[in-house]
C-alpha cells in the first residue's frame, strides 16, 4: 500500500523532490540541533559504557566509542593509537571504526578482585588523543534495563515486568569462526537465530515500506508530518529483530562488501538510512526457517574479523568471525 502511494507520488512530483524535500526538513533540524557536523578528519572518542557482573565473581567492563565522522572510517592497528593500559595494549578492541555513535561494542573481563583500578583505552585519530577510563565506580553499573535505556528502545524511565525478564537473542553459527578466503571470493555467513519476541515490533518506513513514510492515503507528500520534529529528546530505536555484519578489524585501506547490504549497528539517524535509529525504518521480514544469510567479498588481502550483531531492538548478541584472505594463484 505504502509502495503503491509512493508510486504516485514520484510520478506527480519526481522521486528527486520527495527525497529534497526531506533531507532539507531534516537537515535544517539538524543543522540546529547538532550544530556543524563532518564528513570526516575528527577525532574518536572512546567511551566507557559501565560495567556488569559474571557469575564467577569476575567483572565486564564495557567500551564504545563516538566517532564524530559521518564517513571517514578510520582502520587504527593495535599500537600506539589503539591501546590500553595498564598491561596489555591488546584487549580485543575494534580496530575499524564505524561512524557516529556505538555503544557498548566489547567487553573487557577483568578479575573479581579489580577493586578500584582503572583500565584506559586511548585511541588517536586524525591527530587528536582521546581517552576512555574503566573503572568499577557503583554508579556505573550497568544491567540489561540500562543498555536498553541508553541505546534507546525505552524512553527516560520506561520500565516494566515483561521487559526486565526479557533476554538477548540466541546465535548458533553455521560455519567455522576462522575461515580461509580469495581476494574477490564470496564467503556465506549463516546464523540461526531465536528470540524472545521481546520487545515487540515497532516502526515502519522506506526500507519496509511501514507507516513513517510521510505520504497521504491520496499519495501526495505530508508536509506537516515531514517537517515534524522528533518527540524524544534521547536517541529513539525501531524495535524488531535482525541480524546483520560489519567489519571490527582489518588491515588499514580494507575493501569489504556485503550481499545484502547490511542494517546499521551504529547510531545512523538520517531518515534515509537502513538503521533501526532512522525514524522512517522497519525491521526486515524474518526468515521463515530463522537463518539469516549473508555474502561477503573481501577486495583487499589480510586478517579480517568481522562482528554479527543479532538485535531485537532491546538486547543483543555479538558473534565474531575471523577471515584470512589472500591473493588469488595464479
Amino acid at each position: 500500500m505504502v509502495g503503491r502511494r509512493f508510486s504516485r507520488l514520484q510520478r506527480a512530483v519526481g522521486g528527486g523532490f520527495v527525497f529534497g524535500v526531506l533531507a532539507l526538513a531534516v537537515g535544517a533540524h539538524s543543522a540546529v540541533a547538532q550544530g556543524l557536523t563532518y564528513s570526516s578528519g575528527q577525532s574518536i572518542s572512546p567511551s566507557f559504557e559501565g560495567w556488569g557482573t559474571n557469575p564467577d565473581g569476575s567483572f565486564n567492563l564495557l567500551f564504545g566509542y563516538m566517532n564524530r565522522n559521518w564517513e571517514e572510517q578510520p582502520d587504527i592497528p593495535v599500537g600506539d593509537g589503539n591501546k590500553f593500559s595498564p598491561g596489555l595494549a591488546d584487549r580485543g578492541q575494534p580496530t575499524h571504526f564505524l561512524p557516529r555513535r556505538n555503544r557498548f561494542v566489547f567487553k573487557v573481563r577483568v578479575p573479581a578482585d579489580f577493586g578500584e583500578q582503572e583500565l584506559v583505552w586511548t585511541v588517536r585519530a586524525n591527530g587528536v588523543e582521546k581517552m576512555a577510563y574503566g573503572t568499577l565506580r557503583p554508579d556505573y553499573f550497568v544491567d540489561n534495563m540500562v543498555i536498553m535505556s541508553e541505546t534507546g528502545t525505552l524512553g527516560p524511565g520506561s520500565s516494566n515486568a515483561a521487559l526486565r525478564a526479557h533476554t538477548p537473542p540466541v546465535v548458533e553459527l553455521e560455519m567455522d569462526t576462522e575461515i580461509d578466503a580469495q581476494v574477490g571470493q564470496p564467503v556465506t555467513l549463516a546464523a540461526h537465530v531465536t528470540d524472545d519476541g521481546l520487545p515487540r515490533r515497532s516502526g515502519g518506513g522506506f526500507f519496509g515500506g511501514g507507516a513513517g513514510l510521510p505520504i497521504t492515503d491520496e499519495g501526495t507528500l505530508n508536509l506537516n508530518r515531514a517537517l515534524r520534529t522528533p518527540n524524544r529528546i534521547t536517541v529513539a530505536k525501531v524495535s524488531g529483530l535482525h541480524m546483520t555484519w560489519y567489519v571490527y578489524r582489518g588491515p588499514v585501506g580494507g575493501e569489504v562488501s556485503f550481499n545484502p547490504g547490511q542494517i546499521s549497528t551504529w547510531e545512523d539517524t538520517r531518515p534515509y538510512s537502513n538503521s533501526p535509529w532512522s525514524p522512517s525504518w522497519v525491521a526486515p521480514d524474518l526468515p521463515e526457517d530463522g537463518r539469516w544469510v549473508t555474502e561477503v567479498t573481501f577486495h583487499v588481502p589480510g586478517t579480517y574479523v568481522l562482528q554479527g550483531r543479532a538485535d531485537d531492538g532491546g538486547l543483543f548478541t555479538d558473534s565474531r568471525v575471523t577471515v584470512r584472505v589472500s591473493r588469488p594463484v595464479l
